[in-house]
C-alpha cells in the first residue's frame, strides 16, 4: 500500500524551512515535491541568537514559527495541487533551540508549535521526536540513522554523511550493525563566519567560493581538533551550544576573511574524516553526502582527498536533492509512528529497545485562514 506523507525540517543553519512530499511503499520512497522557504530576516536572527532569548520571547517565537510552518505548508500544498485529505500525516522536526544530552539530567528543546500546523491544515502531525529518545537513554540525536538503515542498508558498507549545521554520520551495510553519531560541526562555523564577514548580507559560502581563495591555518585546525568532543566515543551528539563563534580561536578570527572561511571549511572535512578513522571499524565502499554541505564544492573536494581512495558521492546522484533527505526522513518517521511501528534504531549506541518516537496530534477540520495572515505578524 502506498502512503503520502509530508516532512518538515528546520536545521541548525537557521536559514529556512524545507518541505518534502513523499510516497512510501515497502522499502522504497518517491519524492513527489520539495521546496525550501527562506525565513524572514527577523526569524533567522532570532533563531540564531535563541540561546540569549528570554522565556516569553521563546514562547512567542514558538508560536510564530508554527504559524510560518503552517503558512508555507498551505502554499506548498496549493502549488503542488495536493488536497490535505490525501496526506496521511505530517512529520515536523521543529527547530532545535537547545540540545543538552550530556547535561544532568539530559534535555533538548524544539520549537515550531505543531498544534498550529495540524489546526490549519487538518492533517495529523507527529512532532517532538528527540525527547522520547532521551527518555529511553539515547542522545536525542542523530535521528536519521533509522532512515539510512531502512533505505540504504541493504547493500555494501556505506557512510551516510549528512552535513547540515551539524554533521552526522550513519555507517550502514547488509551484514553490520549500524553506527551513528554526530561527527562535529557541519556548516555552522562557516555560516557564522560568512554572516560576520558580509554583515549578514550572505548566509553561507556559495559553492565554497570564498574558501577556495583562502589559505588554511593548519595550526588552528590542530588546536580546534583537540577539543574533548572529538575524542569522545559514540554514542554522542552535539549542537550550536558548543560549535559557535566562541569555539573559534581568537588568532584565527583575526585572519583575512578568505583564510578564516578556508580554515573552517577544511576543519569540517577534517573532523568528519578523523571521526571515521577513530570510531568506524569497518571498511566502507563509499561515502554518500547529503545536506547543504554537499553543495559546497570546496568542502566536498577536501572530503574526497581525505577519504581517498573511498569514493565520495552526493546524494543527488540518487535523485534526492541535497537538502531533502532530512524532511523525507521525518515524513517517514511520522508515517511509522501513525502506524504504530518503530522509527528508531534499537542498537546499543542509541538505546536497545524498539520505540516509537514523536507526539501525535490528530487531524481535524482545518481553520480557514489565508496563509498570508498566518505569518503576517512575523514582519511586525
Amino acid at each position: 500500500m502506498k502512503s503520502l506523507a509530508i516532512g518538515l525540517m528546520s536545521g541548525t543553519s537557521c536559514d529556512g524551512l524545507s518541505i518534502a512530499l513523499c510516497e512510501f511503499q515497502n522499502r522504497q520512497f518517491n519524492l513527489l515535491a520539495y521546496e525550501t522557504y527562506a525565513y524572514p530576516k527577523q526569524i533567522s536572527e532570532r533563531l540564531s541568537r535563541s540561546a540569549d532569548l528570554r522565556s516569553f520571547e521563546i514562547s512567542l517565537l514558538n508560536v510564530l514559527l508554527g504559524r510560518f510552518f503552517s503558512a508555507k505548508l498551505l502554499t506548498f500544498l496549493k502549488k503542488n495541487r495536493v488536497k490535505p485529505i490525501h496526506v496521511a500525516v505530517i512529520g515536523s522536526h521543529g527547530h532545535t533551540i537547545f540540545h543538552g544530552p550530556g547535561d544532568s539530567p539530559p534535555h533538548t528543546f524544539q520549537i515550531g508549535e505543531a498544534s498550529f500546523i495540524s489546526q490549519h491544515t487538518g492533517i495529523p502531525i507527529v512532532s517532538d521526536f528527540r525527547t522520547r529518545d532521551l527518555a529511553a537513554g539515547g542522545e536525542g540525536a542523530p535521528l536519521i540513522p533509522f532512515f539510512d538503515q531502512y533505505f540504504f542498508g541493504n547493500a555494501g558498507v556505506r557512510a551516510m554523511q549528512n552535513i547540515g549545521g551539524i554533521a552526522n554520520v550513519t555507517i550502514v551495510g547488509k551484514n553490520i550493525k549500524p553506527i551513528a553519531f554526530d561527527t562535529g560541526p557541519g556548516n555552522c562555523l562557516i555560516d557564522w563566519a560568512m554572516k560576520k564577514i558580509s554583515k549578514r548580507r550572505k548566509q553561507f559560502d556559495h559553492s565554497g567560493d570564498l574558501a577556495s581563495k583562502g589559505k588554511m591555518d593548519m595550526s588552528a585546525v590542530q588546536k580546534m581538533a583537540l577539543h574533548p568532543y572529538f575524542k569522545r566515543r559514540p554514542p554522542k551528539s552535539t549542537g550550536r551550544e558548543l560549535f559557535n563563534e566562541r569555539f573559534i580561536p581568537l588568532p584565527l578570527l583575526k585572519k583575512k576573511p578568505a583564510d578564516l572561511v578556508s580554515t573552517l571549511t577544511f576543519f569540517t572535512a577534517f573532523t568528519i574524516a578523523e571521526s571515521y578513522h577513530r570510531f568506524v571499524p569497518h571498511r566502507f565502499n563509499e561515502a554518500i553526502v547529503s545536506g547543504g554541505g554537499a553543495l559546497n564544492k570546496t568542502l566536498m573536494g577536501h572530503l574526497k582527498k581525505l577519504l581517498f581512495p573511498v569514493p565520495v558521492r552526493s546524494i543527488e546522484e540518487f535523485g534526492v536533492p541535497a537538502q531533502a533527505k532530512e524532511p523525507i526522513a521525518f515524513a517517514f518517521f511520522a508515517l511509522r509512528a501513525l502506524e504504530g511501528k518503530t522509527n528508531r534504531l534499537p542498537e546499543k549506541q542509541i538505546g536497545r529497545r524498539h520505540l516509537i518516537l514523536g507526539k501525535i496530534i490528530p487531524g481535524s477540520q482545518k481553520s480557514k485562514i489565508p496563509p498570508a495572515e498566518l505569518w503576517s505578524k512575523l514582519n511586525e
